[in-house]
């Protein structure tokens, strides 16, 4: 079966800051990758834009968000769609669930990563969660065969928040993206509408580096990402 991974952020720098180097070392083993951002975060994301010209209108602030996020995704080489579904709050209603259900069923995905259910300091990443929990369900009939199309049930992952202890997050699984921190690094460098972010998620990815050699003894990966699974993985062998 064909690797595919599917990464839906909430806003449009999500993927980048919390995927990046998973989406690029997807790519480099020959799996297929696509991007989710639901909003463009015009209005919660974009503090540095708003700085820069308090008189900017949300239409303009999307079409920079766009061009940037665009330009992180191609750093990668993986394909993004917009949804525009509007930031802070941004609304679930059964038309979007329908929506998305529909892309996870094109793409079919073997893995998704997404956001943590919890968050107390963003009211869409936790919104995010839900609707993806509910679209990935509705996408594989709930796992058993339906009236409708459907698909193996995707591995789920949640990618690490900016704030794990406080959002219930308990990595399990880390990523050596270590071959690809240059990728992760030039995607970063297109966000420019959140600058303040590159430095602390380049040492987050040194420091979960230290995990993961602590944990698996490979003193060699000297970049990682941490990810949480939300579903019970089933293998042919426990080695």
């Amino acid at each position: 079966m064909k690797k595919k991974l599917l990464v839906i952020g909430a806003h449009s720098g999500d993927f980048v800051w919390r995927a990046a180097g998973t989406l690029a070392k997807a790519l480099e083993e020959g799996a297929d990758t696509l991007v989710i951002a639901m909003s463009y975060g015009e209005r919660g994301e974009s503090g540095e834009l708003w700085k820069e010209n308090p008189n900017r209108t949300e239409e303009s602030v999307k079409i920079i968000r766009h061009e940037q996020a665009q330009k992180a995704a191609d750093a990668l080489g993986t394909p993004i769609q917009f949804l525009d579904w509007g930031d802070y709050p941004m609304l679930i209603s059964d038309e979007r669930i329908t929506q998305l259900t529909r892309i996870i069923g094109d793409f079919e995905p073997t893995v998704i990563l997404t956001h943590s259910e919890k968050d107390p300091f963003n009211p869409d990443h936790p919104l995010a969660f839900q609707a993806t929990q509910r679209a990935r369900l509705l996408s594989s009939g709930a796992g058993v065969p339906s009236a409708f199309k459907n698909i193996d049930p995707p591995v789920w992952y949640s990618f690490e928040p900016h704030q794990p202890e406080l959002c219930g997050f308990v990595p399990d699984t880390f990523v050596d993206i270590s071959s690809v921190m240059d990728k992760k690094l030039a995607a970063m460098n297109c966000m420019g509408a959140q600058t303040y972010l590159k430095d602390y998620y380049a040492e987050l990815a040194s420091r979960r580096a230290n995990h993961a050699r602590r944990i698996s003894g490979k003193k060699d990966i000297q970049f990682a990402e941490a990810h949480q699974s939300q579903v019970p993985r089933v293998v042919s062998s426990i080695f």
